[in-house]
């Protein structure tokens, strides 16, 4: 990403995203120079090159940047989905996995069991997290059907509840919003946004409103590269001219 983006005046101060400057003795999440390359039958592509930033507990960053510009495949490799080709990430803070991603499911496996074993792995309750979930995901009586029944929709509504069910400190939401009808989604927003008003957050939405209202710093990404605005309004103005 090249400084011809910002305005004269605003170019110098802004580094690209590499090494993150460590805040000492503050527990983060942080990226240092992620490489991420795919091989494809016309050769190498570097979706992500050189990546970096670092995020406190209560600190909320935006990632912005056009459809195939990376975004989710950063927050699958923040989130341990994925590995990076290269590059380090240090996680002090407890982190979910990528809200609404219901690859760590055994489709085999009722909701119920899937949430219990999941329980497990963290060191929850697990009928702590039964309760919860139930609660939330609104699934009742087919909770004990195996996971491969479910649609889409349904498999959102477990995965969103069973993240919630677990008190992390850093929250991935990759367009999660959009889970269920209105109701359903005024639901999640309360529950993470209102609730949790005090964990980091790594947001990948198109929702500029949202984005505004909730983060205080932006991540945006362009041919594999990104940049780190502290300058939200900045950075979402560059965001909108891509």
């Amino acid at each position: 990403m090249n400084d011809h983006w910002l305005p004269a005046d605003r170019q110098q101060p802004l580094a690209l995203a590499g090494p993150p400057s460590s805040r000492a003795a503050v527990p983060s999440i942080r990226l240092d120079q992620i490489v991420k390359e795919y091989h494809t039958p016309i050769g190498m592509r570097r979706v992500l090159d050189g990546i970096g930033f670092e995020i406190v507990k209560g600190e909320k960053i935006a990632v912005l940047g056009r459809n195939g510009a990376g975004k989710s495949t950063l927050v699958k490799i923040i989130g341990g989905v994925e590995p990076p080709t290269s590059g380090t990430i240090t996680r002090d803070l407890s982190m979910s996995w990528p809200i609404a991603f219901s690859g760590g499911f055994d489709v085999t496996m009722s909701g119920l069991d899937n949430i219990r074993f999941i329980a497990r792995l963290y060191g929850v309750d697990g009928g702590d997290a039964v309760a919860r979930v139930d609660d939330f995901a609104e699934l009742g009586r087919l909770l004990s059907l195996p996971v491969k029944t479910y649609s889409s929709g349904m498999r959102s509504r477990l995965m969103f509840g069973l993240t919630l069910a677990v008190d992390f400190d850093c929250f991935l939401i990759d367009e999660v919003i959009s889970v269920g009808d209105q109701r359903f989604q005024r639901k999640c927003h309360d529950e993470l946004f209102v609730k949790r008003a005090g964990c980091a957050m790594i947001l990948v939405s198109h929702d500029m409103h949202m984005i505004r209202t909730y983060c205080n710093k932006a991540l945006v990404l362009k041919n594999g590269r990104g940049r780190v605005l502290e300058d939200l309004e900045l950075a979402l103005s560059i965001y909108e001219t891509m």
